[in-house]
């Protein structure tokens, strides 16, 4: 399974796992593969808790990070401060939106309390103002190695810095054209997500994109996104000319993850029809467990879902209360997850997932070895 992407970063398999939990991390990167924090959310001074905590327990193991700068957002062209724009912002969001949100929550028996909002309204993450920063914490840790982009190419600037601490640069795309604008501004590895990804993701199914990808930005290493959750389907990555598999959904469903049992349950339940793309958390399309908040976003007769940055101070109450009251916040939950949920049926410890789909991929490539033997005569 070695691919040149493995000499470059210094790793035994190119099995990428893009999680928010600094153990699953520490555990994918010890098991050979490649963990990446999901940085959105954590202010820099709880980002760089995180990393120093990651620094102790992964050994001389790399890890990357993940921000989100998305290439157009509410705000973007406004030269402010990150106080000045989140002040900005926070009086574009109609207090509808927020009534509706809240409202939604306290309907479906969310213990919040008067004073329960605070991450309603706050701006961390998705935009340059409040990525730069989160940026500027990992390049203190020399153990990071890759930072990537999940929406949109990096802004030059952030490129150039990067490279000059000798780091490399990532970042996600769901077309082919979107791929060749990340390979004309330097990005050194992307990452072609196809539609059926948990989170941000386009309408492009993978198998599709992933060879659509590798042919427009040939020789510049992909890595295939979307729909992977077994050794059988890195082969088919590896077998379309990626050098690799960028994985999410599965890291929800190993010992390690903060999830509790009753959220991975709802994976274990859920099919592969249950995942929706909505716009109701982020203001753009994201893959998530369809649920009652979902559903309520889609109502015509309920607000519209704003646009990002916006929507998501919306939604920001639900995060929070996802993050304190897991189990009671099920159908009000964010839960981004791809098609893929519709594979897992139990809860495994990272090292064990990492050691089935190494053996899936040698059985899946000794099939095509057969076959191929047969063919020879």
């Amino acid at each position: 399974m070695r691919t040149q992407v493995c000499d470059d970063l210094g790793i035994e398999f190119p099995i990428f796992a893009f999680t928010h939990c600094r153990d699953v991390v520490v555990a994918v990167s010890k098991a050979g593969g490649f963990g990446v924090l999901g940085a959105v959310g954590y202010s820099p001074e709880q980002l760089e808790i995180e990393l120093n905590w990651i620094d102790e327990h992964i050994g001389d193991h790399p890890y990357g990070v993940d921000i989100v700068i998305p290439n157009k957002y509410e705000g973007m062209d406004e030269n402010m401060s990150t106080e000045e724009l989140t002040k900005m912002l926070q009086d574009m969001v109609p207090k509808e939106h927020l009534d509706f949100a809240r409202n939604l929550m306290i309907d479906h028996g969310v213990p919040l309390k008067d004073d329960e909002d605070d991450n309603t309204m706050q701006l961390i993450g998705w935009t340059e103002a409040t990525a730069t920063p989160q940026v500027e914490v990992a390049l203190r840790h020399p153990k990071m190695t890759l930072i990537a982009n999940a929406l949109g190419t990096p802004p030059k600037d952030m490129i150039d810095l990067i490279h000059a601490e000798g780091r490399k640069v990532a970042a996600l795309c769901g077309s082919p054209y979107q791929a060749m604008k990340h390979a004309d501004a330097d990005v050194d590895i992307i990452i072609a997500q196809g539609g059926e990804g948990g989170g941000h993701c386009g309408e492009v199914g993978s198998i599709v994109l992933w060879p659509q990808a590798v042919k427009a930005v040939a020789p510049r290493p992909v890595l295939a996104a979307g729909g992977i959750g077994s050794g059988e389907q890195i082969a088919a990555a590896l077998a379309l000319g990626c050098q690799g598999a960028w994985t999410g959904s599965q890291w929800l469903m190993v010992e390690e993850a903060e999830n509790t049992p009753v959220q991975q349950q709802a994976y274990i339940d859920a099919g592969s029809r249950d995942t929706v793309r909505s716009r109701s958390f982020t203001g753009k399309p994201c893959r998530m467990l369809k649920n009652e908040w979902t559903e309520a976003w889609e109502d015509p007769n309920t607000p519209d879902p704003l646009g990002m940055p916006l929507q998501y101070m919306v939604s920001g109450v639900a995060v929070a209360a996802t993050h304190k009251w897991p189990d009671q916040t099920i159908d009000v939950a964010f839960n981004p997850v791809g098609q893929v949920v519709g594979q897992f049926e139990k809860v495994e410890k990272t090292a064990a997932v990492m050691e089935r789909w190494v053996n899936e991929y040698l059985e899946a490539t000794s099939h095509l070895d057969e076959l191929n033997a047969r063919a020879m005569g």
